[in-house]
């Protein structure tokens, strides 16, 4: 019976060696990178979509007014919670062209921006934030869970 107790204990202590030894995979609020007094509003086509945990990534490149293009990093919600308000990645096909409201990060040498609203050219449109991350709260969350239509 020792033996058995002995051999749990180094079990429990071994795996809270490794899960302290494996760093998390960071997450961060949305004052931690995005600046909530710098909207934007950016019209581009995917290029690239990352449907990946914690946060989802859209690709869009965009034109700007002297013609040149840059490509744009747009985070938006888990795909979990996507999915469940109505998007799916399939409803992102690559050359698609979205309008994104959103917010600027704070380090404007990036290109990348927190999607706060995605709008297809057919009128659909969906919140792609995450809520209670310390976003500007405009009651986007209320009126983005479905009620505009599924794709």
């Amino acid at each position: 019976m020792r033996s058995r107790s002995v051999l749990c204990t180094a079990a429990v202590g071994a795996l809270a060696l490794v899960m302290y030894a494996v760093p998390a995979v960071a997450h961060h609020a949305f004052g931690a990178e995005f600046d909530a007094d710098a909207p934007i509003q950016l019209t581009g086509e995917i290029v690239k979509l990352e449907w990946v945990n914690p946060h989802s990534w859209i690709h869009i490149e965009i034109t700007n007014d002297d013609g040149s293009k840059e490509v744009w990093m747009v985070e938006g919600g888990t795909p979990n919670v996507l999915v469940r308000r109505g998007l799916r990645r399939e409803c992102l096909p690559l050359g698609t062209t979205l309008v994104v409201d959103g917010f600027q990060t704070k380090d404007l040498t990036l290109k990348r921006a927190n999607g706060r609203d995605v709008t297809f050219p057919d009128g659909r449109k969906f919140f792609l934030g995450s809520s209670g991350t310390g976003a500007p709260d405009d009651g986007a969350e209320q009126r983005g869970r479905g009620t505009e239509g599924r794709c």
